[in-house]
């Protein structure tokens, strides 16, 4: 790509810096905090309709949330204050907002269509046909891998945003994956998850994607070379057929015995790959039509995301909530629970992509934030989670903001269950918002109620309405981290452990404990 990237100033002036912030924060002491969701679904026959929208493949609504119009109007005008619709311009155009490392933050290019190369800006005309010439290329790919009937097994080895983003999806769209074709996820640098699944495998069956933009990550490498040496000794005899990478490290692969490569941009976000080379996985599960589906369902939720006014735009509400919760009510946790197996890892995959990209202490120019960022993201399926925690949620002295999931169409089913899965999230959410005396008086059959939840619901679990589920969330990390006045696109926090871990490994066989700290110096001793 020769054309340069844009010039770019930062547009954003710091949440806490500007007038909204000071009128929420009276605005919180004066009714925000004592607000009732039920008084309100009870008196206003207009709350459901005002504070539910349809978007490309979902329907939300947040009406069962702590907030009331004029919460909305304020945290409206926060987001105005705070740069957000210049900022979001500026990722558009393709300008470095990604400050620290000088890179433009162009995930939601990965599925914009050929179509729109005339209105593009030069530079992002030319990224685009890259773009185009990388996804033809990779779909080819995966179909090739599709109409092998030699290969039953592929194990994708990765970790981070290599791993989670395409684990989610193909779990998720597993009704679309060929009975005759097995999909593995390796990420953890244990043995123990390598091991169990090579002792299944035969090497003649066996496609291994080794999927590290740099081929260094010690984790990916540390499994792709046992997942190599497993294979020669087992009699395998063709690397260049049984490995793939996806890289941009063309030498390290070659080396590697790796001949059939596919790469990506460093204005790629790991987090944010599983449109890229990094969903080869994905693409064999489903096929590239389905693969075109998915991208075409991001690309929806980016059109909209772009182009609706703030107060119809969904990922902007949903991240003016989480402002609203995190930095006036002080809820610290939010669950995401989804009503659907096929989502079984999506909390994971959120984990990642929020508390990665907001879990910041520093703004954009590096001062120290007097107010809290990302909250903790966690969850599990329904029913599941009704027999684990939501026991804390419905009773525990914290209040815990919860977001349901779920389908109007189930994908394979059984006679009955679906209905019974729904009615079960619905329920959950009722309970929460209504809460319940005490039938008999006695304090442990109480439910304070109040307890504010967000319901997204989709029509089917298809590949556009994936597509646009995790585009929605992409956005709305992107608008909070905006207006918390942070970088979202960096991930420095992850960089010290692994360079102690480089230190400590050899000391492990040495004993040497010299300049450690006298925890790590016995735990090194007990463990050597």
């Amino acid at each position: 790509m020769s054309t340069p990237a844009p010039p770019y100033t930062d547009p954003r002036t710091r949440c806490d810096r500007t007038p909204a912030w000071g009128l929420l924060a009276a605005h919180y002491a004066r009714a925000g905090r004592s607000f009732d969701m039920r008084q309100a679904l009870a008196q206003d026959a207009g709350r459901v309709q005002r504070f539910s929208q349809q978007v490309p493949h979902i329907h939300a609504d947040l009406s069962k949330n702590l907030i009331d119009e004029a919460t909305e109007v304020l945290l409206l005008q926060l987001a105005r204050e705070c740069g957000v619709e210049t900022y979001r311009d500026a990722m558009f155009a393709g300008c470095p907002i990604n400050h620290t490392e000088q890179r433009a933050v162009m995930h939601w290019l990965l599925r914009e269509p050929a179509r729109a190369l005339p209105a593009a800006t030069p530079f992002v005309a030319d990224a685009l046909r890259e773009v185009h010439a990388t996804l033809d290329a990779m779909l080819q790919l995966a179909e090739q891998v599709r109409a092998d009937d030699a290969i039953t097994d592929i194990v994708n080895i990765g970790i981070g945003g290599s791993d989670l983003g395409p684990a989610m999806a193909v779990k998720a769209l597993d009704d679309l994956r060929p009975s005759a074709k097995r999909l593995h996820f390796i990420s953890n640098v244990d043995g123990m998850e390598l091991g169990s699944l090579l002792a299944t495998l035969k090497p003649e069956s066996t496609l291994f994607l080794i999927a590290s933009k740099t081929f260094t990550t010690l984790e990916t490498m540390t499994n792709a070379q046992a997942a190599r040496s497993w294979f020669v000794a087992q009699g395998g005899s063709d690397v260049a057929r049984h490995f793939w990478a996806l890289t941009t490290n063309l030498e390290a692969a070659a080396q590697f015995g790796i001949r059939t490569t596919l790469g990506f941009w460093d204005w790629v976000g790991g987090r944010y790959s599983l449109w890229s080379a990094i969903g080869l996985p994905i693409a064999i599960a489903i096929g590239a039509e389905n693969f075109r589906h998915l991208l075409a369902g991001a690309h929806a939720m980016d059109q909209h995301f772009r182009h609706a006014p703030l107060e119809q735009n969904l990922p902007v509400r949903l991240a003016l909530l989480d402002v609203w919760y995190r930095n006036f009510h002080g809820f610290a946790s939010r669950c995401v629970a989804p009503y659907s197996h096929g989502l079984r890892r999506l909390p994971a995959y959120l984990q990642q992509l929020e508390m990665e990209s907001n879990g910041k202490g520093v703004d954009a120019v590096g001062e120290p934030l007097p107010y809290a960022t990302s909250p903790v993201v966690w969850g599990e399926p329904g029913t599941n989670g009704q027999h684990a925690f939501f026991q804390m949620i419905h009773q525990g002295p914290d209040v815990i903001p919860v977001e349901f999931i779920a389908l109007r169409q189930p994908g394979r089913d059984l006679p009955g269950q679906h209905p019974r899965l729904v009615a079960n999230a619905l329920a959950q959410a009722r309970a929460l918002a209504m809460g319940r005396e005490s039938p008999d008086g006695n304090p442990h059959r109480a439910f304070s109620g109040n307890r504010p939840s967000t319901f997204l619901l989709l029509g089917a679990l298809t590949p556009e309405a994936l597509g646009a589920l995790i585009a929605l969330y992409e956005h709305r990390v992107f608008v909070a981290g905006a207006i918390w006045g942070i970088n979202s696109f960096d991930q420095w926090g992850v960089e010290l452990g692994k360079v102690l871990a480089q230190d400590l490994e050899p000391r492990l066989a040495s004993g040497d404990a010299t300049g450690l700290d006298a925890s790590t110096s016995d735990l090194l001793h007990r463990l050597g």
